[in-house]
This record gives structure tokens, C-alpha cells and sequence, in this order.
């Protein structure tokens, strides 16, 4: 779990338990460029080994200065987050804890060592509503939610701070992580066909869904070039979830007809969701190199390690 600190570059994760921060750390260790420091609160989750780990409570504004300056990253990629939104919704006060106030205090610890700081942000600070979509990174945020305004407010942090930092925003992020149990469209799908369950998935929304692999790279392509400035870190195949559900039937072989086609007046959930999001990717493909996978090939990708974690 832990390995010893080397001349390398050392970069911090938060939120390293999580989705992001284990495809972060696997990519990191995998490419040996830098000391890859993980965080996330409470006991690691994480498997396999050329990292160290730091139990970090980024809402404790001593805690997190007292890590930061002790460990001194030259970057920091900050993915830890409240992303849950009808929770978001339900508890405004837990949500600005974690997006907002524990942003200001790394974004604060962050300038006393002089780190480049890499903010994870969504496509959630839009309205989806203006006709606009998919967005480009000058685009003016309008969130519709709780969850889009802390983060819309986490980005300002770094924004108007005196650091070197990047904004990468994302939507809709898929994947299979070690210790998990949240699912996501893919598995959702198909577990319910499998079933032999009628499901209804909404037509009226679109996104770029992003497999959480690319969205590691993304970041890790940011922390390398020392790129500044906000980029879409995203999927490049502008979906509904209804085509999402049709590709992942189609790709396993299920039986399409149990998908049923819907709207999201059908829907009652705590926090509105913006209509129509997706992200134009091509200042992270001129300056960055990102090259997302297909969501089909995503499928496929998710399908392999579906296999792997039953084995």
C-alpha cells in the first residue's frame, strides 16, 4: 500500500476511495511519473501496491493543512466530493460542507506550498435549458440544483485564488470500482434485462456520458502538461439515456423490448436535473491530447471487468 517517497514529482488525490481517485491511482502507479499520494477519509479501500495512503477529512480545515504541508504535493488533483444529488437536495448543509467549504480549505493549504490545483467539477453548473448544449468551456453556468450551485461555487474558489489551477469538468461519469456498490446506467440495465424487467428510461435528457477511465486521463494529462485553465473532460458521443439503455441491450444481447421510452415528467425526484448537458471536447483533444473511448467501447471495457471482479 505504501511505498517510499522518491525525487518524482509527488501528487495528492483526494477522494482516492472513490470512483475517480482509484482509476487515478491505478493510471498514476501503472505510467511511475509521480509519487502518488491517496487520500480519502477514513481506512483504504484501495488494492495493490506503489502508493501511500493518508486518511484525510477534507471538511477538518486543521486536518487538511496539517497533511498538506507535512506531505508538500506539487499537485493536487481534488475529487472528493458530495455528487449524490437528490441528497444534495434533501441536505444543503452536508453538501456545502463537502464541496464548498472543504475546497476553500485545500484551495487555502494549497497556496501555502504552491501546488497546482486541479478541481473536479460538473456539467451539473448548467441550466441545459438555453439551447445551447453541448456546452464549450466559455459557456455561461446556470445550475438548476443544489448539487451545480456548490460546485459552481467550488470553482470560483479555485478560480479566484492565487494558484495554478485547472477546472476539469465532466458529466455523467460510468464505471466499476473496487469496493463500490453504486451502480450506474450500464449495470442498471443490465441486471434489469437479465431479469427479465421492464424498465423505463427517459428520452428528453442528453449527455456525453464519460467512462471514468478517460476522465482519470484527463486529469492525469492536466497534471502533466501543467496545463491551466478550465477544460471538458468528457465523453465525445452525445446520448439520451434511452440510447445509452438501447447500446448496452444491443451490446450484451438482451432484449430491447423491455426498454420503454419515457420523459422525465414521469419522474419525481427530489432536485431537478438540467435537460440537455454534454460537453464540446475539443480544447482538451488540441491541448491536452484527450481522446475519449466510445461508449460503446466503454461497454466493452465494463463488460471485461465485470467478468474480472466475479472471477
Amino acid at each position: 500500500m505504501s511505498t517510499r517517497p522518491t525525487n518524482k514529482p509527488r501528487l495528492l488525490i483526494t477522494g482516492a476511495n472513490g470512483l475517480l481517485g482509484q482509476k487515478l491511482v491505478d493510471q498514476l502507479v501503472s505510467e511511475g511519473q509521480f509519487d502518488v499520494l491517496a487520500t480519502g477519509r477514513g481506512s483504504c479501500r484501495l488494492s495493490g501496491s506503489g502508493f501511500q495512503y493518508h486518511s484525510l477529512d477534507i471538511e477538518n480545515q486543521e486536518q487538511v493543512e496539517e497533511v498538506l504541508l507535512a506531505l508538500r504535493p506539487e499537485v493536487i488533483i481534488h475529487g472528493a466530493a458530495m455528487t449524490h444529488v437528490d441528497e444534495c437536495e434533501l441536505n444543503q448543509e452536508a453538501c456545502h460542507r463537502a464541496n464548498v467549504l472543504a475546497t476553500q480549505y485545500l484551495v487555502e493549504a494549497s497556496g501555502k506550498i504552491n501546488a497546482h490545483f486541479i478541481f473536479v467539477s460538473t456539467d451539473f453548473i448548467f441550466s441545459g435549458e438555453d439551447g445551447k448544449n453541448p456546452y464549450d468551456e466559455e459557456a455561461t453556468p446556470d445550475p438548476v440544483n443544489y448539487y451545480g450551485q456548490t460546485k459552481l461555487e467550488g470553482e470560483l474558489i479555485v478560480k479566484n485564488s492565487k494558484l495554478r489551477w485547472a477546472i476539469a469538468r465532466t458529466v455523467l461519469v460510468y464505471g466499476i470500482a473496487n469496493d463500490l456498490s453504486r451502480s450506474n446506467i450500464i449495470l442498471w440495465v443490465k441486471s434489469s434485462l437479465e431479469a427479465g424487467k421492464e424498465i423505463q428510461v427517459v428520452d428528453d435528457q442528453v449527455r456525453t456520458p464519460t467512462l471514468a477511465e478517460d476522465l482519470a486521463a484527463g486529469c492525469i494529462l492536466i497534471a502533466k502538461k501543467k496545463a491551466e485553465g478550465v477544460f471538458n473532460i468528457s465523453g465525445a458521443d452525445l446520448l439520451t439515456p434511452y440510447q445509452m439503455a438501447i447500446e448496452t441491450a444491443e451490446y450484451f444481447g438482451l432484449n430491447k423490448t423491455l426498454i420503454k421510452q419515457t420523459d422525465s415528467t414521469k419522474f419525481k425526484q427530489p432536485a431537478k436535473r438540467p435537460m440537455k448537458t454534454g460537453f464540446i471536447i475539443e480544447k482538451a483533444r488540441k491541448q491536452l491530447g484527450f481522446e475519449p473511448k466510445s461508449f460503446r467501447t466503454g461497454i466493452g471495457i465494463l463488460a471485461k471487468q465485470i467478468i474480472l471482479a466475479r472471477s
